[in-house]
């Protein structure tokens, strides 16, 4: 099958790329998912539901994510990179405040499986991590009978694009086009970073498989969306600068 690269820039304030969260702790990786990246495909196409014909044809394909960090010059003209900005951890009350008598309001309070009232209450903690001022060139194989019409949907998406969470919205054009090879996409990415407006360094690549680098095995390869959602796992070297 005969495959053609998006390259898609995720720059934001914060991001969030959950791969093991709970609904009391969602925690982030420091890096974008598959699952997350497909996801944010699917919105742009308007693509609800389980989508596992879309995603039977999306999921083995290769991604590649190249991180970003930003820079300093050293007196003598060298470029360095700066330290990340620490996790944020944000801090919520879930169902607090609501009356149980009104029966609109009730919706919102969380309720055990069964629909009935929670044991000690509704209110429930929830803590969430995000990334703060991170920078990401992700290169998502596509096979070549989509990337038009997925190119396309990137450039005029019929729901908002968002980098992980509602809360994380873009601060810059995601699409940034289609190539015929990843390293020609990978080159293009780091025209960008490095431009005047950006002056960024590489930090680190995410490959999937096993290269020279700390290898890790994410559950992120979505099989179907919707209520019932399904991942397997994906073997990913990540490979520092």
């Amino acid at each position: 099958m005969a495959s053609r690269y998006l390259l898609l820039w995720l720059q934001a304030p914060l991001q969030a790329w959950g791969h093991d969260s709970k609904f009391g702790r969602r925690d982030t990786l420091n890096f974008p998912t598959k699952s997350g990246v497909l996801g944010l495909v699917c919105c742009a196409l308007g693509a609800g539901g389980e989508q596992a014909e879309l995603l039977a044809e999306l999921a083995p394909l290769k991604q590649t994510v190249v991180s970003f960090a930003r820079s300093r010059k050293s007196s003598e003209g060298e470029a360095s990179k700066i330290a990340p900005e620490p996790l944020l951890r944000d801090f919520h009350m879930v169902g607090s405040g609501y009356d149980d008598k009104d029966p609109w309001t009730s919706l919102l309070i969380p309720k055990t499986a069964e629909g009935k009232k929670a044991v000690g209450g509704g209110t429930k903690m929830t803590y969430r991590y995000y990334l703060q001022q991170a920078y990401f060139a992700v290169i998502l194989e596509v096979p070549d009978s989509l990337a038009e019409m997925l190119a396309e949907a990137l450039q005029n998406p019929i729901w908002d694009l968002y980098l992980g969470r509602k809360a994380c919205a873009p601060s810059d054009f995601i699409y940034r086009g289609l190539f015929d090879s990843e390293a020609l996409a990978i080159e293009s990415a780091h025209a960008i970073a490095t431009a005047d407006d950006k002056r960024l360094v590489e930090d680190f690549q995410v490959k999937d498989g096993d290269h020279d680098g700390e290898t890790l095995v994410l559950n992120d390869v979505p099989l179907q969306f919707g209520s019932n959602k399904l991942y397997r796992d994906r073997r990913v070297t990540v490979i520092s600068v």
